[in-house]
């Protein structure tokens, strides 16, 4: 359930128009494609060997408590095997009917089948990886004997305490019971996926799925840190000086900063190029967050993804928790005096809980929740949705 893909492309009469009516505020971003090309790294980029990677367990020698904090942090066990999921687990059947087809997930420790039947052909297969996790949804993905992974056609959605079409996957009319099953995942799509999802996946040229380290840790961010950890031991023992040797995205600028965490979360670009529109959109934090008017034409420093959401700390769900970010900018009083540093105007409603009325939830029905959109603005009852 990762942002739309580039395989649907907008037209390119589209796209110009895109690019001649794009806002100052929008110029510096990229897409993700666009950062991958240049060298370095970025998130979802290949390594050239998954021996550099040392894991959170090479990282825990000097940032125990990052590491551990770290780990209870969603996206850390955002891909599990499926047969481990915590959503299939306590669901052990999961029904799902639409037209002549049935879906049916039977899962026990360590074993989740799928199984779809139209009342005449039945087709099973044990599902392999869960993606996601079950506070918003979880997709599947299993594998058959030509090697190739395919995507169930139903997602576990937490809000239902039940399956659904998995996200842009809905088929009115299925041809036959495979189609209604599966869809196969091209290579490309498989590495992207797995690039979000876990750790040291993209080696070189290959995927291997028998070494990657399953979740979103410490080097999926940071980069291999083999070299790294072996320099601050020189450092440490008083060999060598301190030398910066891996990579930290808060030394970015404030639009690549966004465009850093949109890799996987959609970038405005990469939100454009899909076509996705409308509350959809709302999925894509970093994608929406640039079109807010405090955004400014080149991006403000205080208002990155972490300004507001730590990667090492669990997400904070309290709208009182985000105070603190907005008043980087805003006084909190009428009688306060604007300053360079703190332009913004104090909110002439409330004192506290900001998010809660500038960033209001939006219902997105393909995942049957609310999405926070992060297009911060002084929104109205009843206003249309804008892109």
């Amino acid at each position: 359930m990762a942002i739309p893909g580039k395989n649907d492309l907008v037209p390119l009469g589209i796209l110009l128009l895109i690019v001649l009516f794009l806002p100052p505020g929008l110029a510096a971003q990229l897409s993700t494609e666009d950062h991958l090309a240049d060298p370095g790294f970025w998130p979802t980029s290949t390594a050239p060997s998954r021996q550099d990677f040392i894991g959170p367990a090479g990282c825990q020698s000097c940032h125990a408590a990052k590491v551990a904090s770290q780990a209870t942090n969603a996206m850390a066990r955002n891909l599990v095997h499926a047969g481990d999921s915590a959503a299939l687990l306590s669901h052990p059947r999961l029904t799902f009917k639409v037209g002549d087809y049935r879906y049916l997930i039977e899962s026990r420790p360590g074993h989740s089948l799928y199984s779809v039947t139209d009342g005449k052909i039945a087709l099973s297969s044990p599902l392999l990886w869960a993606f996601g996790t079950p506070r918003v949804g979880q997709s599947y993905l299993f594998k058959k004997d030509d090697g190739h992974f395919y995507e169930a056609r139903v997602t576990y959605f937490p809000s239902l305490q039940a399956l659904g079409f998995t996200p842009s996957r809905a088929l009115a009319a299925p041809k036959d019971t495979e189609e209604a099953m599966e869809r196969q995942v091209p290579d490309s799509e498989v590495r992207r996926c797995f690039g979000c999802h876990t750790t040291a996946s993209n080696i070189g040229d290959s995927f291997n799925e028998a070494t990657f380290i399953p979740g979103v840790t410490c080097e999926a961010c940071h980069g291999a840190g083999l070299k790294h950890a072996a320099d601050m031991k020189e450092f440490l023992a008083g060999k060598q000086a301190a030398t910066a040797t891996i990579f930290n995205s808060a030394h970015l600028s404030p639009s690549d900063q966004v465009d850093f965490c949109g890799a996987c979360h959609g970038t405005w670009w990469d939100v454009k190029l899909s076509g996705t529109r409308g509350v959809s959109a709302t999925r894509s934090a970093p994608y929406r967050l640039v079109t807010s008017k405090c955004w400014g034409t080149k991006g403000d420093g205080r208002l990155v993804c972490t300004s507001c959401h730590d990667p090492h700390q669990p997400l904070q769900t309290q709208a009182s928790d985000y105070d603190h970010a907005c008043l980087k900018c805003h006084v909190n009083s009428a009688a306060a005096q604007l300053t360079t540093d703190h332009p913004g105007k104090a909110c002439p409603v409330a004192k506290k809980d900001c998010t809660s009325c500038h960033m209001p939830k939006e219902y997105v029905p393909e995942m049957h929740d609310n999405f926070t959109d992060h297009r911060i603005r002084i929104a109205k009852a009843g206003e249309s949705f804008r892109e």
